[in-house]
């Protein structure tokens, strides 16, 4: 069995400035261009839990809730949330700054799972995570309803097996 990191161990934080060339034409960041930094960002978590290289398996429950502007620093904070044989969910929030303005506002969030490969591409076991603060622990407990939720979704489980998720609706 892989050994145990804590979760802060694979927190991650990533800053880029919204440039004219990364913007559509109402001068706002591409969702595109976002997802490109959210999987980076993710990547960089997951690689620093499992000390491996990783490779992006699923990326879900991306929340666009404000636009981005030109301009806007950004800051990505991705951590990994829980860990399963050789996967790991990886949480990415974003804030932006206009820095000027002083003005700074949650505007994402993100899921994205990754798979710890060998160096012939084969999935390898990653360290367990142990989390710690209560925000650790919600976010560690959640990710085995959302791993069902994915792969009920990928028809790779099928939803009566899927016991964490029926706990929620009470359902037998």
């Amino acid at each position: 069995m892989a050994k145990q990191k804590f979760a802060r161990e694979s927190a991650t934080i990533m800053t880029e400035m919204v440039l004219p060339n990364d913007t559509n034409t109402l001068n706002n960041l591409m969702g595109g261009k976002l997802m490109h930094w959210l999987d980076i960002a993710a990547a960089i978590a997951a690689q620093k839990h499992s000390n491996r290289i990783v490779v992006t398996a699923s990326a879900d429950n991306i929340s666009f809730r404000q636009p981005i502007a030109l301009g806007n620093v950004i800051t990505l904070k991705s951590q990994v949330t829980r860990s399963f044989n050789s996967s790991m969910e990886v949480f990415i929030e974003v804030n932006a700054e206009d820095i000027p303005a002083n003005k700074k506002v949650m505007t994402h969030r993100a899921y994205f799972t990754f798979v710890a490969v060998d160096q012939n591409g084969k999935p390898i076991e990653v360290p367990e995570v142990v989390p710690e603060t209560e925000e650790e622990i919600e976010q560690f407990e959640g990710a085995l309803r959302r791993r069902q939720l994915r792969l009920i979704l990928a028809k790779r489980m099928k939803p009566e097996d899927a016991v964490e998720l029926k706990s929620i609706f009470n359902m037998d």
